[in-house]
C-alpha cells in the first residue's frame, strides 16, 4: 500500500492529484472546499441521504470516534465509499477511487454544533486507512494550536532565524514531554498544571517522563 497524503483544502487541484499519483506514487486524501462549487454540492447532496449512510455502517464503511478535548465532547462519524459512477468529471482527477465525509458533532455544556468536511481520494474502500490520514491532518492542526495557545509562538518576535528555529524545536520537545505527562497525572489535567507538577521534582519528573 503506497503512503497516503492530506493537503490542507487550498490544496485540493487536479493538476495536484496527478502529482501524487504520477510522480510521487502514492495516494491522497484531499479536502474538498465550497468554492469547488459542483463537486462539494454533489457530494454534499450524497451523503445526506439517510440510506446511503444506513448502507454504509452496514458494509462497514464507516466508524465513529468520540473524545472529550478544550472542555467539550467531540464524536466523529467517518464515511468512505466507492460508488461514485454518477461523479461530474471524475475523469479529471487522476486516480480517484473514493469519496468521504467526516461529521464532527460538538457538544459543549447545553449547545450542541455539527460541522461536515468532505473529501476526494485515491484511496479503495478502506475506512481506517481513510480515518488515519484525516486524524493525521487534524493532529498537525492541534500541534500548532498548542505552540501558539500554550507556548505563545504566534507572539514570538525572535529576529535570528537559527534561534528561532531553536525555539520551535523546543517547543515541540517540550510538547512531547507534556504529553507523556499524561501517563503520571492523567489525560485531563490542563497544562498549567502539568508544569507545576513538574515544577516540584523537574529532574524526577523529566525521568519519569522519558521512562515511559
Amino acid at each position: 500500500m503506497t503512503p497516503s497524503a492530506v493537503l490542507w483544502p487550498i490544496g485540493t487541484q487536479m493538476n495536484i492529484a496527478k502529482m501524487i499519483k504520477k510522480e510521487c506514487k502514492a495516494d491522497y486524501v484531499l479536502a474538498v472546499k465550497e468554492n469547488q462549487k459542483t463537486l462539494y454540492d454533489d457530494i454534499c447532496d450524497y451523503f445526506r441521504i439517510d440510506e446511503i449512510r444506513e448502507n454504509l455502517t452496514a458494509c462497514e464503511n464507516y466508524r465513529s470516534t468520540s473524545e472529550k478535548a478544550h472542555g467539550q465532547f467531540e464524536t466523529r462519524n467517518f464515511y468512505i465509499t466507492d460508488d461514485i459512477a454518477w461523479l461530474s468529471n471524475k475523469s479529471k482527477w487522476e486516480g480517484i477511487k473514493s469519496i468521504g465525509m467526516v461529521e464532527t458533532v460538538i457538544t459543549k455544556g447545553e449547545k450542541t454544533t455539527i460541522e461536515r468536511r468532505y473529501y476526494i481520494s485515491s484511496l479503495a474502500t478502506h475506512i481506517d486507512l481513510f480515518m488515519k490520514a484525516v486524524r493525521g491532518h487534524w493532529a498537525i492542526e492541534s500541534m500548532h494550536w498548542h505552540l501558539d495557545v500554550t507556548f505563545k509562538e504566534d507572539a514570538n518576535t525572535t529576529i535570528d532565524k537559527n534561534a528561532a528555529t531553536n525555539q520551535n524545536i523546543i517547543r515541540k520537545w517540550a510538547l512531547a514531554i507534556l504529553k507523556r505527562v499524561e501517563h503520571i497525572h492523567g489525560k485531563n489535567i490542563q497544562v498549567k498544571a502539568k508544569r507545576y507538577a513538574m515544577s516540584l521534582d523537574p529532574f524526577g519528573s523529566l525521568a519519569q517522563a522519558l521512562s515511559i
